[in-house]
C-alpha cells in the first residue's frame, strides 16, 4: 500500500472520531450561549444580560474557554476540511450540497468570523473611540445597538448564523447518534428522521432565539449615549458594518 494510502487509512477514522467527540462540547456551549437571547422573550435585555453572565461562569474562564470551547471548536473546524482533503478522489465524506456541509462551511467561513470579531475581539480594542469595552460593560445593549443601527445586516447575520448552526447541530447529532447505535434504517426512514430533527431544532432552538432577538430590537436603549457610541465604534471595526 502506498504511503499516502496508509496515511488516509489511519487519518480518516481518527478525524471522524475527533469531529464527533468535539461536537457535543460545542453543542453544550451553543445551548448555554443561546439561552441568553431566548430569555429576552420573558424579560427583555435585562434577562438576557443576566443569563449571559451566568453562562460565562461555564465557558468564559481562564481554563473553561480554552478547554470547553476553543479547543473543541478548533478540532471540529480542522477535522472536517482535512477529512475532505484526505478522502479518495470522487469519494468525499459527503457532497458540498449536503445540508451538513453547507451549514458547516457557511457558518465557519462567513458568519462565525464576523460574529466573533464584532462581539468579542473588536470591543476589546483600546482605541479612543472604543476604549476597551470590558466584559461587565458588554451587555445585551450591545446587541440592541447593532439591531437598531444596522437592522437589515444585523438580522441577516444573526439569522444566518442561528439557522446555520441550528441545522448543522441537528444533522450532526443525528449522524453521531446513528453511528453510535448502528441503526439499520431504510433511506426513507433516515430521510424522515432527519427532517424531524431539523424541524424540532428550528422550532425548539432557532425560533425562540430569533423571537428573543426581535423583542430586543423593539426595546428602547437602557444605557448611556456615550456607551452606545463605543458600541457603534466596535461594530464599525468590521468591514461588514462599514459598507
Amino acid at each position: 500500500m502506498p504511503d499516502y494510502e496508509k496515511l488516509q487509512a489511519k487519518a480518516l477514522p481518527f478525524l471522524t472520531k475527533a469531529s464527533q467527540i468535539s461536537g457535543p462540547f460545542i453543542t453544550t456551549f451553543l445551548l448555554i450561549h443561546l439561552a441568553a437571547p431566548v430569555s429576552a422573550n420573558l424579560g427583555g435585555s435585562s434577562a438576557s444580560t443576566s443569563t449571559m453572565l451566568l453562562g460565562r461562569e461555564y465557558y468564559q474562564t481562564a481554563i473553561g474557554e480554552p478547554l470547553l470551547l476553543l479547543a473543541p471548536l478548533g478540532v471540529h473546524m480542522i477535522a472536517g476540511p482535512l477529512r475532505r482533503y484526505l478522502s479518495p478522489p470522487g469519494k468525499p465524506p459527503r457532497p458540498w450540497t449536503h445540508l451538513l456541509s453547507l451549514t458547516g462551511y457557511s457558518s465557519l467561513l462567513f458568519f462565525f468570523p464576523i460574529h466573533y470579531g464584532t462581539h468579542r475581539s473588536y470591543p476589546a480594542y483600546e482605541t479612543p473611540s472604543i476604549d476597551s469595552v470590558g466584559p461587565s460593560e458588554l451587555s445585551y445593549e450591545f446587541v440592541k445597538t447593532g439591531l437598531k443601527t444596522w437592522p437589515i445586516r444585523s438580522w441577516l447575520l444573526y439569522g444566518g448564523l442561528i439557522l446555520g448552526v441550528t441545522l448543522h447541530m441537528a444533522d450532526g447529532i443525528g449522524i453521531i447518534w446513528n453511528n453510535l447505535v448502528k441503526h439499520d434504517q431504510s433511506y426513507r426512514s433516515k430521510s424522515q428522521s432527519r427532517r424531524t430533527k431539523q424541524a424540532l431544532a428550528l422550532l425548539g432552538v432557532a425560533l425562540p432565539v430569533l423571537s428573543g432577538i426581535y423583542f430586543l430590537s423593539q426595546e428602547s436603549f437602557m444605557t448611556f449615549p456615550s456607551m452606545i457610541a463605543r458600541y457603534k465604534a466596535a461594530f464599525l471595526e468590521s468591514y461588514v458594518y462599514q459598507l
